[in-house]
């Protein structure tokens, strides 16, 4: 009995809190100068926001974004994460100049970017861009440099070329920590847009929220955390399940 009603479990606690926040806020327990909505009012204005499209074609516009940086900052940090992994020479070259605009927050480069790129579609994207591509090289870096060197030996004394080598033994072990970094910044993704949003770009989830902020609509506010916090939750999730179907075997 207990086994079929465990996994229901997780469920309860988010239960509770709803419950708890609806009746705080019903029963006026925050001090006056707070506003502070019920749950049932936020999921109210999330029907309105829904159904008046304002929300959909604001998240469009982020999820569009972050998309294209990501994946471009992802596919360009595996790029030379495994050049650097693999090539002695090009890590000891490049690995000083990595490591001087690795600690650099992303959104540091935002006043210059502005400059550089402009107030424009571009912007946003660049962010999301650097956000991810310096931690997937490092994650990249580390898998391709951890893979045990006996495996590689062996397939050199099978004769196996370096490219097949690297195709074939060296990137499968190495997805375990390339995962790690596209998990970890997926979600970051979400966190760069909505700053850079908020302080640059006039549409977006960002942008609503600043709207929002000025007209002290929290109900809205909320609506954006909540939607912010889901897709985060997802793209993890996304990223947990690729993970397991592709190095089940390897592991």
């Amino acid at each position: 009995m207990l086994k079929k009603i465990r996994p229901g479990w997780g469920l309860l606690p988010v239960v509770i809190f709803l419950a708890v926040w609806e009746l705080v806020a019903r029963l006026n327990l925050v001090p006056g100068e707070l506003s502070f909505p019920p749950f049932s009012v936020v999921v109210l204005e999330f029907y309105h926001l829904t159904a008046s499209g304002v929300l959909g074609d604001n998240f469009l516009t982020s999820l569009g974004r972050v998309l294209i940086g990501f994946c471009a900052g992802s596919i360009a940090g595996i790029a030379v994460g495994t050049v650097m992994g693999w090539v002695e020479n090009a890590n000891k070259t490049l690995h000083p100049i990595i490591s001087l605009f690795y600690p650099i927050p992303a959104l540091g480069w935002l006043p210059l970017l502005m400059l550089w790129v402009g107030i424009n579609e571009m912007l946003p994207i660049a962010i999301i861009f650097i956000s991810s591509f310096f931690p997937v090289l490092y994650n990249t870096v580390t898998g391709i440099r951890n893979v045990d060197k006996q495996y590689i030996q062996v397939a050199r004394t099978l004769g196996a070329s370096d490219t097949r080598i690297l195709a074939t033994v060296v990137m499968p072990l190495a997805l375990p920590n390339i995962f790690t970094g596209l998990r970890l910044n997926a979600g970051m993704a979400w966190r760069v847009i909505i700053a850079a949003e908020m302080v640059a770009i006039p549409t977006g989830i960002g942008a609503l929220m600043m709207r929002a902020e000025s007209l002290i609509r929290i109900d809205i506010i909320i609506v954006c955390l909540i939607v912010l916090a889901v897709m985060c939750l997802a793209f993890e999730r996304f990223f947990q399940y690729l993970e397991a179907r592709m190095t089940t075997r390897w592991r």
